[in-house]
Protein backbone atom coordinates (compact mmCIF):
# COMPACT_ATOMS: atom_id res chain seq x y z
CA UNK A 1 0.00 0.00 0.00
CA UNK A 2 1.26 3.48 -0.82
CA UNK A 3 0.49 6.66 1.03
CA UNK A 4 1.14 10.26 0.08
CA UNK A 5 4.91 9.83 0.57
CA UNK A 6 5.66 6.66 -1.40
CA UNK A 7 9.21 7.81 -2.04
CA UNK A 8 10.19 7.77 1.63
CA UNK A 9 11.17 4.12 1.76
CA UNK A 10 13.26 4.45 -1.39
CA UNK A 11 14.92 7.61 -0.06
CA UNK A 12 15.56 5.82 3.19
CA UNK A 13 17.17 2.91 1.37
CA UNK A 14 19.58 5.19 -0.48
CA UNK A 15 20.46 7.12 2.66
CA UNK A 16 20.98 4.01 4.74
CA UNK A 17 23.11 2.40 2.05
CA UNK A 18 25.21 5.54 1.77
CA UNK A 19 25.92 5.59 5.51
CA UNK A 20 26.65 1.87 5.63
CA UNK A 21 23.45 0.72 7.35
CA UNK A 22 22.87 -3.01 7.24
CA UNK A 23 20.06 -5.13 8.63
CA UNK A 24 22.72 -7.75 9.43
CA UNK A 25 25.32 -5.27 10.67
CA UNK A 26 25.89 -7.06 13.96
CA UNK A 27 27.12 -5.44 17.16
CA UNK A 28 28.62 -1.98 17.32
CA UNK A 29 32.38 -1.57 17.25
CA UNK A 30 34.74 1.25 18.18
CA UNK A 31 35.04 2.09 14.50
CA UNK A 32 31.31 1.94 13.92
CA UNK A 33 29.37 3.04 17.01
CA UNK A 34 25.74 2.02 17.23
CA UNK A 35 22.96 4.26 16.00
CA UNK A 36 21.35 5.80 19.08
CA UNK A 37 17.57 5.51 19.21
CA UNK A 38 16.38 8.05 21.79
CA UNK A 39 13.17 6.93 23.51
CA UNK A 40 11.20 8.40 26.43
CA UNK A 41 11.82 6.97 29.90
CA UNK A 42 9.11 4.30 30.22
CA UNK A 43 8.18 4.56 33.87
CA UNK A 44 7.11 1.52 35.85
CA UNK A 45 4.70 -0.18 33.43
CA UNK A 46 4.37 -1.15 29.78
CA UNK A 47 6.38 -2.90 27.11
CA UNK A 48 9.17 -0.31 27.12
CA UNK A 49 9.59 -0.66 30.88
CA UNK A 50 10.18 -4.39 30.39
CA UNK A 51 12.44 -3.61 27.42
CA UNK A 52 14.60 -1.36 29.56
CA UNK A 53 14.72 -3.75 32.51
CA UNK A 54 15.61 -6.94 30.66
CA UNK A 55 17.61 -5.44 27.77
CA UNK A 56 15.47 -7.20 25.17
CA UNK A 57 15.05 -4.10 23.02
CA UNK A 58 18.79 -3.51 22.89
CA UNK A 59 19.30 -7.09 21.82
CA UNK A 60 16.78 -6.62 19.01
CA UNK A 61 18.34 -3.33 17.96
CA UNK A 62 21.86 -4.76 18.01
CA UNK A 63 20.94 -6.76 14.91
CA UNK A 64 20.61 -3.47 13.03
CA UNK A 65 23.62 -1.79 14.63
CA UNK A 66 21.57 0.36 17.05
CA UNK A 67 20.86 0.77 20.75
CA UNK A 68 18.22 2.46 22.89
CA UNK A 69 19.02 5.66 24.78
CA UNK A 70 16.44 6.65 27.40
CA UNK A 71 15.62 10.35 27.74
CA UNK A 72 13.38 12.32 30.08
CA UNK A 73 9.73 11.49 29.45
CA UNK A 74 7.78 14.30 27.73
CA UNK A 75 4.75 15.76 29.47
CA UNK A 76 2.48 14.56 26.67
CA UNK A 77 2.47 13.94 22.95
CA UNK A 78 2.54 17.66 22.12
CA UNK A 79 5.79 17.91 24.10
CA UNK A 80 7.08 14.72 22.45
CA UNK A 81 6.27 16.16 19.02
CA UNK A 82 8.26 19.29 19.83
CA UNK A 83 11.22 17.15 20.91
CA UNK A 84 10.99 15.07 17.74
CA UNK A 85 10.99 18.22 15.65
CA UNK A 86 13.96 19.63 17.58
CA UNK A 87 15.94 16.41 17.18
CA UNK A 88 15.97 15.66 20.91
CA UNK A 89 13.87 12.49 20.64
CA UNK A 90 13.70 9.84 17.93
CA UNK A 91 10.45 8.00 18.58
CA UNK A 92 7.41 8.34 20.81
CA UNK A 93 3.81 7.23 21.07
CA UNK A 94 0.60 9.17 21.52
CA UNK A 95 -2.89 9.30 20.06
CA UNK A 96 -3.94 10.66 16.69
CA UNK A 97 -6.17 13.24 18.40
CA UNK A 98 -3.14 14.60 20.30
CA UNK A 99 -1.05 14.44 17.16
CA UNK A 100 -3.22 16.45 14.81
CA UNK A 101 -2.16 19.92 15.92
CA UNK A 102 1.56 19.07 15.63
CA UNK A 103 0.88 17.42 12.25
CA UNK A 104 -0.82 20.60 11.05
CA UNK A 105 2.55 22.37 11.03
CA UNK A 106 5.94 21.09 9.88
CA UNK A 107 6.20 18.21 12.33
CA UNK A 108 9.47 16.56 11.37
CA UNK A 109 8.07 13.11 12.14
CA UNK A 110 6.23 10.26 10.46
CA UNK A 111 3.68 7.82 11.88
CA UNK A 112 4.93 4.26 11.42
CA UNK A 113 2.47 2.15 13.39
CA UNK A 114 -0.96 2.32 14.99
CA UNK A 115 -3.25 0.41 17.32
CA UNK A 116 -7.01 0.57 17.16
CA UNK A 117 -8.78 2.82 19.68
CA UNK A 118 -8.92 1.84 23.34
CA UNK A 119 -12.47 0.50 23.80
CA UNK A 120 -12.72 0.77 27.59
CA UNK A 121 -9.82 2.89 28.89
CA UNK A 122 -11.04 6.22 27.57
CA UNK A 123 -14.35 8.04 27.61
CA UNK A 124 -16.43 10.59 29.49
CA UNK A 125 -16.41 10.34 33.27
CA UNK A 126 -19.34 11.48 35.43
CA UNK A 127 -19.89 11.28 39.18
CA UNK A 128 -22.16 8.55 40.53
CA UNK A 129 -24.63 11.12 41.89
CA UNK A 130 -24.56 13.38 38.82
CA UNK A 131 -27.88 12.24 37.38
CA UNK A 132 -26.16 11.91 33.99
CA UNK A 133 -27.21 8.60 32.49
CA UNK A 134 -26.45 9.16 28.81
CA UNK A 135 -24.53 11.42 26.46
CA UNK A 136 -27.76 13.30 25.76
CA UNK A 137 -27.84 14.29 29.45
CA UNK A 138 -24.66 16.33 28.91
CA UNK A 139 -26.73 19.07 27.29
CA UNK A 140 -26.52 22.15 29.49
CA UNK A 141 -23.52 20.75 31.39
CA UNK A 142 -19.84 21.62 31.73
CA UNK A 143 -17.32 19.03 30.52
CA UNK A 144 -13.58 19.24 31.19
CA UNK A 145 -11.41 18.51 28.14
CA UNK A 146 -7.79 18.92 27.15
CA UNK A 147 -7.68 21.57 24.44
CA UNK A 148 -7.21 20.05 21.01
CA UNK A 149 -6.47 16.62 22.48
CA UNK A 150 -8.04 13.29 23.27
CA UNK A 151 -10.62 14.61 25.72
CA UNK A 152 -11.91 17.25 23.34
CA UNK A 153 -12.01 14.70 20.53
CA UNK A 154 -13.90 12.13 22.63
CA UNK A 155 -16.51 14.68 23.66
CA UNK A 156 -17.01 15.99 20.11
CA UNK A 157 -17.21 12.46 18.74
CA UNK A 158 -19.73 11.37 21.37
CA UNK A 159 -21.90 14.44 20.79
CA UNK A 160 -21.84 13.81 17.04
CA UNK A 161 -22.77 10.15 17.44
CA UNK A 162 -25.66 10.82 19.80
CA UNK A 163 -26.80 13.93 17.91
CA UNK A 164 -26.35 16.38 20.77
CA UNK A 165 -25.78 19.94 19.46
CA UNK A 166 -22.22 20.98 20.31
CA UNK A 167 -23.31 24.44 21.42
CA UNK A 168 -25.48 22.90 24.15
CA UNK A 169 -22.44 21.53 25.99
CA UNK A 170 -19.84 23.81 27.54
CA UNK A 171 -16.29 22.62 26.93
CA UNK A 172 -13.97 23.67 29.76
CA UNK A 173 -10.39 23.40 28.51
CA UNK A 174 -8.09 22.35 31.36
CA UNK A 175 -4.80 20.56 31.91
CA UNK A 176 -5.14 17.11 33.56
CA UNK A 177 -4.40 18.26 37.12
CA UNK A 178 -6.83 21.17 36.95
CA UNK A 179 -9.44 18.89 35.40
CA UNK A 180 -8.97 16.36 38.18
CA UNK A 181 -9.42 18.92 40.95
CA UNK A 182 -12.39 20.66 39.37
CA UNK A 183 -14.09 17.36 38.63
CA UNK A 184 -13.54 16.27 42.22
CA UNK A 185 -15.30 19.31 43.67
CA UNK A 186 -18.09 19.41 41.10
CA UNK A 187 -17.02 22.56 39.25
CA UNK A 188 -17.40 20.57 36.04
CA UNK A 189 -20.09 17.96 35.51
CA UNK A 190 -18.05 15.53 33.44
CA UNK A 191 -14.49 14.87 32.35
CA UNK A 192 -13.51 13.51 28.94
CA UNK A 193 -10.24 11.68 29.50
CA UNK A 194 -8.07 8.67 28.79
CA UNK A 195 -5.47 6.54 30.55
CA UNK A 196 -4.49 7.16 34.17
CA UNK A 197 -7.29 9.63 34.99
CA UNK A 198 -9.94 7.16 33.88
CA UNK A 199 -8.35 4.26 35.74
CA UNK A 200 -7.92 6.30 38.92
CA UNK A 201 -11.49 7.60 38.94
CA UNK A 202 -12.99 4.19 38.22
CA UNK A 203 -10.82 2.60 40.89
CA UNK A 204 -12.17 5.05 43.47
CA UNK A 205 -15.68 3.85 42.52
CA UNK A 206 -17.08 7.37 42.75
CA UNK A 207 -17.40 7.87 38.99
CA UNK A 208 -18.29 5.90 35.88
CA UNK A 209 -18.03 6.28 32.12
CA UNK A 210 -21.25 7.62 30.67
CA UNK A 211 -19.71 6.46 27.41
CA UNK A 212 -16.47 4.66 26.68
CA UNK A 213 -14.37 5.13 23.59
CA UNK A 214 -16.21 2.18 22.07
CA UNK A 215 -19.59 3.66 22.94
CA UNK A 216 -18.61 6.97 21.40
CA UNK A 217 -17.52 5.32 18.16
CA UNK A 218 -13.97 6.59 18.71
CA UNK A 219 -11.40 6.57 15.91
CA UNK A 220 -8.71 7.73 18.33
CA UNK A 221 -5.93 5.39 17.29
CA UNK A 222 -2.77 5.09 19.36
CA UNK A 223 0.13 5.92 17.06
CA UNK A 224 3.91 5.66 17.09
CA UNK A 225 5.92 8.50 15.57
CA UNK A 226 9.53 8.49 14.40
CA UNK A 227 11.76 11.43 13.55
CA UNK A 228 11.75 11.88 9.77
CA UNK A 229 15.52 12.19 9.53
CA UNK A 230 16.07 8.92 11.36
CA UNK A 231 13.49 7.16 9.17
CA UNK A 232 15.31 8.46 6.10
CA UNK A 233 18.78 7.48 7.24
CA UNK A 234 18.06 4.25 9.11
CA UNK A 235 14.87 2.55 7.93
CA UNK A 236 16.17 -0.76 9.27
CA UNK A 237 16.18 0.69 12.80
CA UNK A 238 12.57 1.84 12.45
CA UNK A 239 11.57 -1.61 11.23
CA UNK A 240 13.42 -3.31 14.11
CA UNK A 241 11.72 -1.03 16.64
CA UNK A 242 8.32 -1.71 15.07
CA UNK A 243 8.87 -5.48 15.07
CA UNK A 244 9.91 -5.42 18.71
CA UNK A 245 6.92 -3.31 19.78
CA UNK A 246 4.48 -5.40 17.80
CA UNK A 247 5.65 -8.69 19.30
CA UNK A 248 5.89 -7.25 22.82
CA UNK A 249 2.39 -5.79 22.67
CA UNK A 250 0.95 -9.11 21.55
CA UNK A 251 2.52 -10.70 24.64
CA UNK A 252 1.32 -7.84 26.85
CA UNK A 253 -2.24 -8.27 25.64
CA UNK A 254 -2.14 -11.92 26.66
CA UNK A 255 -0.68 -11.23 30.11
CA UNK A 256 -1.11 -7.55 31.04
CA UNK A 257 -0.19 -8.10 34.69
CA UNK A 258 3.36 -9.06 33.69
CA UNK A 259 3.84 -5.53 32.34
CA UNK A 260 2.76 -3.73 35.51
CA UNK A 261 5.04 -2.76 38.41
CA UNK A 262 8.09 -3.66 36.34
CA UNK A 263 10.68 -1.91 38.51
CA UNK A 264 8.86 -1.59 41.81
CA UNK A 265 5.64 -2.85 43.37
CA UNK A 266 5.60 -0.19 46.09
CA UNK A 267 5.49 3.59 46.19
CA UNK A 268 3.66 6.17 44.07
CA UNK A 269 4.61 4.59 40.73
CA UNK A 270 3.19 1.19 41.65
CA UNK A 271 -0.40 0.11 41.06
CA UNK A 272 -2.39 -2.22 43.26
CA UNK A 273 -5.90 -3.23 44.23
CA UNK A 274 -8.77 -2.14 42.05
CA UNK A 275 -6.57 0.13 39.92
CA UNK A 276 -4.40 -2.84 39.01
CA UNK A 277 -7.45 -4.94 38.14
CA UNK A 278 -8.73 -2.20 35.83
CA UNK A 279 -5.34 -1.84 34.16
CA UNK A 280 -5.33 -5.57 33.48
CA UNK A 281 -8.81 -5.35 31.93
CA UNK A 282 -7.76 -2.37 29.79
CA UNK A 283 -4.61 -4.21 28.73
CA UNK A 284 -6.53 -7.29 27.63
CA UNK A 285 -8.94 -5.16 25.60
CA UNK A 286 -6.19 -3.10 23.96
CA UNK A 287 -5.21 -3.92 20.39
CA UNK A 288 -1.49 -4.43 19.71
CA UNK A 289 0.49 -2.23 17.35
CA UNK A 290 0.16 -2.89 13.63
CA UNK A 291 1.03 -1.30 10.31
CA UNK A 292 -1.13 1.61 9.19
CA UNK A 293 -3.32 0.13 6.47
CA UNK A 294 -5.79 1.86 4.20
CA UNK A 295 -8.74 1.08 6.47
CA UNK A 296 -6.83 2.63 9.37
CA UNK A 297 -5.92 5.71 7.33
CA UNK A 298 -9.62 6.23 6.54
CA UNK A 299 -10.38 6.36 10.26
CA UNK A 300 -7.47 8.69 10.98
CA UNK A 301 -8.88 10.98 8.30
CA UNK A 302 -12.21 11.05 10.14
CA UNK A 303 -10.56 12.45 13.26
CA UNK A 304 -8.91 15.16 11.17
CA UNK A 305 -12.23 15.99 9.50
CA UNK A 306 -14.03 16.29 12.84
CA UNK A 307 -11.35 18.62 14.23
CA UNK A 308 -11.58 20.83 11.16
CA UNK A 309 -15.39 20.85 11.24
CA UNK A 310 -15.29 22.04 14.86
CA UNK A 311 -12.47 24.53 14.15
CA UNK A 312 -9.96 22.83 16.42
CA UNK A 313 -7.67 23.00 13.39
CA UNK A 314 -8.05 25.69 10.71
CA UNK A 315 -8.31 23.08 7.96
CA UNK A 316 -8.37 19.32 7.55
CA UNK A 317 -4.92 18.04 8.49
CA UNK A 318 -3.36 15.92 5.75
CA UNK A 319 -2.55 12.93 7.94
CA UNK A 320 -1.71 10.70 4.98
CA UNK A 321 1.28 12.80 4.00
CA UNK A 322 2.88 11.79 7.30
CA UNK A 323 2.20 8.03 7.18
CA UNK A 324 5.11 5.65 6.75
CA UNK A 325 4.45 2.23 5.26
CA UNK A 326 6.50 0.20 7.71
CA UNK A 327 6.08 -2.95 5.63
CA UNK A 328 7.91 -1.15 2.85
CA UNK A 329 10.95 -1.04 5.13
CA UNK A 330 11.09 -4.80 5.62
CA UNK A 331 14.31 -6.02 4.03
CA UNK A 332 15.00 -2.55 2.65
CA UNK A 333 18.67 -2.84 3.55
CA UNK A 334 20.44 -6.08 2.70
Amino acid sequence: MKFARPALAATALLAATACGGNAEAGPATAERPAVELRLPEPGNSGVLAVAKKDGSLDRALAAVHARAVWTAAPAGFADAAAQLKAGKLDAAQGSISNGLIPLAGQPGFELFGAAQPDPIGEGILVKNNSGIKSVKDLAGRKVAVDAGGTGEYLLLQALAKYQVPVEQVQRVRLDPEAARSRFAVGEVDAWAATGDPVITELAHASAYLVTSGFGAGSDNYRVWAVRSELAGQHPEVVRALYDYLREAEVRAQRDPAAYLNVFTSTGPEAVSGRAKEIRVDVGRAAAPLGPIREEDAVRLDKVAQLFAARQITPAVVDVRSHLLDVNGLAGAVK
